[in-house]
């Protein structure tokens, strides 16, 4: 309380002290137009600097049985017949008890609180009686009224001084996914999960004993359907006593906002921010590296032409080779995580693509861990990567077997799942439709909470330096997630863990469709002798591309840039049957040169090739 005279002496001015019989009445010059407010079941109404009515809701006319129109220009002390200024609080809103009469000579007690605006007007709100209780020996204000109380979109709860609920309301309720009637009685505490009772406790006893006025503050509660919640809540005492609020804490009053949306859109912020860092990690990574490893490999498959099984230089060779390969993977790891890998999807049979693995992943589990397949019935087709789509099942299944180092069941089921509306998630929310589920499940050690938040993000891992790079389960979200798929995760210490895959179900006529191109794409001849100009400015990709060419039997015209290029197509445009260039080239890209090139030779095919492409 801020014990403001200056504002208490303007509120009993406004209701006009004991006496109104002297205040008199200015009628209204119109009707008064409808406020935003009409609908409210608070009485709310504006005067100016001298108690005049200025404007005042339907609420508020109807309980002075009047009309809105005619009661603009009144003062609001013609109706006040006894008024008392209760108490101030720091954001200037001033509360009092006034008893009010009516148009028609009823009275009634009512709670009235008013603030200052900018203009200088006071706003008041009223609270008909019997809504706001008024004790003669309490604290009107001490909690809120019943009508309030019961309607209100936010939660709020009664706590006694032992911390147990002694009320709450059908929002709270509805808020935890029960009847409000299931909490009362309940220590408050018990609603809150454990990490977070320590400090709602420390918040609770601070503002019994008076050493903070009120507290707020985020705390996290088990939801409806194993949700958790996020929640904003605010506690402030619940006094008793006399009218100026001198009174003992006789409990606590909790009001609750949901923000759990606002929390998944922050860790959907974050993750977004962490792909987009890792995405631009990968994108300047990957242009230079892959050209080092196109060189590497190529040579390595030149060498391995001349120099066979039984060359001892063959094992050399074969090694440089596959760490090479090892690499490159490792490169579209972290494309595959940052979304920027380039894709072939196809029409993929679920059933059928999981029975093909089955043999592989056996040997991958090893004995001591048993592969249980189950197939549902009446899948529809999905459209995905086949090779990225194993490179996922099997890193999962790997995943799962180290969970199990004891042995265990590794469970691969396959199911239909059909969405009426959105599955809520804390950071991928699923959107309503038909999907293709496949549940990679484990009875493994399970995974810790604080662990489980952090699985998906880049170079995390649990296991021992060189055990794993800590980019397959990133992989897999970013695999997934590039499909137009989903990835979810449920797991727990000790209850093992499954990972579930959802991947929109396709049409029939698309499928059909997609099937089609796919055939004409695979029966199409791609063979023949021709005049190749290759540009590429790397000298050792453009040296092995030109020795693979010329060992199929092309004709390989070079040029390290685009410049170059166009000088052999002025020069030579009537011998070239082909441009195959890079994309991301200095001082000219290959869209550019393209663009530049069919001015000369409209009809030319043309291949742009690049490890890694921006665009």
């Amino acid at each position: 309380m801020t014990g403001d005279s200056e504002f208490r002496a303007n509120f009993l001015r406004i209701v006009g002290g004991q006496d109104h019989a002297d205040a008199g009445a200015v009628p209204a010059p119109s009707p008064a137009p409808p406020t935003p407010y009409d609908n409210l079941p608070a009485g709310i109404f504006t005067t100016d600097g001298d108690g005049v009515l200025t404007s005042l809701n339907a609420t508020m006319a109807g309980w002075l049985r009047g009309d809105a129109g005619q009661l603009v220009g009144r003062p609001f002390a013609a109706f006040v017949v006894e008024a008392q200024a209760l108490e101030a609080d720091d954001g200037g809103t001033e509360t009092g008890r006034v008893t009010l009469v009516a148009e028609d000579g009823t009275s009634f007690d009512a709670v009235m609180m008013q603030h200052e605006m900018a203009s200088g007007a006071i706003e008041g709100v009223l609270l008909r009686s019997g809504v706001m209780p008024a004790d003669p020996e309490g604290d009107d204000t001490a909690a809120p009224p019943d009508w309030l109380f019961a309607s209100a979109p936010v939660g709020i709860v009664i706590l006694d001084l032992d911390g147990l609920v002694s009320r709450c309301n059908p929002a709270f309720g509805r808020l935890l996914g029960t009847d409000a009637d299931n909490v009362t009685g309940h220590p408050f505490t018990d609603l809150v999960v454990p990490d977070d009772q320590g400090e709602v406790t420390a918040a609770l006893s601070k503002v019994v004993m008076g050493t903070a006025r009120a507290a707020h503050l985020d705390v996290r509660m088990p939801g409806p359907r194993g949700r958790e919640l996020a929640a904003s809540l605010y506690m402030s005492p619940v006094r008793q006593g006399t009218r100026d609020g001198a009174g003992g804490v006789s409990g606590l009053v909790l009001h609750f906002i949901d923000a759990t949306e606002h929390k998944n859109l922050e860790l959907q912020f974050a993750q977004s921010q962490k792909m987009q860092a890792v995405g631009q990690l990968a994108g300047g990574v990957a242009h230079d590296f892959n050209n080092l490893l196109t060189a590497m490999i190529g040579f390595a498959d030149l060498l391995l032409e001349r120099h066979g099984p039984d060359d001892p230089d063959f094992g050399d060779i074969m090694q440089i080779k596959q760490n090479a390969n090892r690499a490159t993977n490792l490169v579209r790891q972290l494309l595959a995580f940052s979304r920027k890998q380039k894709l072939e999807p196809v029409i993929l049979d679920v059933t059928e693509s999981l029975s093909e693995l089955t043999h592989m992943l056996g040997r991958l589990l090893g004995e001591t861990v048993e592969l249980r397949m189950r197939h549902g019935r009446d899948l529809g087709p999905v459209r995905v990567d086949k090779g990225q789509f194993d490179q996922v099942i099997i890193n999962l299944a790997v995943n799962a077997r180290d969970a199990m180092p004891t042995g265990g069941v590794l469970s691969v089921t396959s199911s239909r799942l059909a969405l009426a509306e959105p599955l809520r998630r804390e950071v991928d929310p699923v959107p309503a439709g038909n999907y293709v589920r496949i549940d990679v499940a484990d009875t493994g050690t399970g995974i810790p909470a604080d662990v489980l938040a952090h699985i998906f993000e880049p170079f995390f891992s649990t296991k021992q330096v060189g055990e794993g790079t800590g980019l397959g389960l990133s992989t897999v979200h970013g695999i997934i997630h590039q499909s137009d798929g989903y990835v979810l995760v449920e797991s727990a210490p000790g209850a093992g863990t499954t990972f579930s895959i959802l991947l929109p179900e396709q049409s029939a006529d698309a499928a059909e469709v997609a099937r089609r191109a796919e055939k004409a794409l695979a029966e199409a001849d791609l063979t023949g002798r021709a005049t190749v100009l290759l540009v590429e400015d790397e000298d050792a990709v453009r040296m092995v591309g030109r020795r693979a060419l010329e060992n199929k039997g092309y004709t390989v015209l070079e040029a390290p840039d685009g410049e170059a290029a166009l000088d052999l197509v002025a020069a030579r445009k009537d011998d070239i049957d082909l441009i195959l260039s890079d994309v991301i080239m200095p001082v000219m890209d290959g869209h550019t040169l393209v663009k530049l090139v069919r001015q000369e030779l409209p009809d030319v095919k043309v291949i742009l090739m690049s490890g890694y492409a921006e665009d």
